[in-house]
């Protein structure tokens, strides 16, 4: 327990740390943006896309299901059993920038989800992985800025991220 509180420690001071420096006003306005492109209409557009170019049969549509399919329940029980505050919540006289559309904040589904279609579209079109990466990793970052996540709920969003979508083009590679 002495290790988790000292975690939270650090992250409160990180976070803190950031929503007080001069830069977080002028990052506000494109963190909103950054944000509402992990909020999933996004993923939905690239899947309609390979449905259009490739059909049905495409190879990359069923990874990207799978994955959505695995990461999403992993997300969900991880979250809500860990049930971890977000600093509106766990820190005295703040609020966030928007309102978050759950709970709580352990891990970050926007980053999770981002870092997952960063990895997959990396695999298929491998020239794009480093805008692909930070692309995903402003996504993270804007979450933070936002008021809505501590950095390691990130963290850990975009290892369950990567991690998913590297295990499911293990997987559709095998078949």
């Amino acid at each position: 327990m002495k290790l988790l509180y000292s975690i939270h420690k650090y992250d409160v001071f990180m976070f803190t740390w950031l929503i007080n420096t001069r830069i977080h006003g002028a990052l506000t306005k494109s963190s909103r943006y950054l944000s509402k492109t992990g909020d999933g209409a996004l993923y939905i557009l690239i899947a309609a896309i390979f449905v259009w170019h490739e059909g049905l049969d495409s190879s990359f549509l069923h990874i990207i299901l799978l994955a959505f399919l695995i990461e999403r329940p992993i997300y969900f029980i991880l979250k809500n059993g860990l049930k971890r505050n977000r600093p509106e919540a766990a820190l005295k006289n703040f609020r966030s920038i928007i309102k978050p559309s759950d709970k709580f904040s352990f891990p970050s589904g926007h980053t999770s989800a981002a870092f997952m279609m960063a990895t997959l579209l990396s695999f298929y079109f491998p020239t794009l992985i480093i805008p692909f990466y930070i692309w995903a990793t402003l996504v993270g970052c804007s979450r933070v800025v936002l008021g809505v996540h501590f950095p390691t709920d990130t963290i850990v969003g975009s290892i369950l991220g990567m991690s998913t979508a590297v295990f499911c083009l293990g997987y559709i590679g095998q078949i």
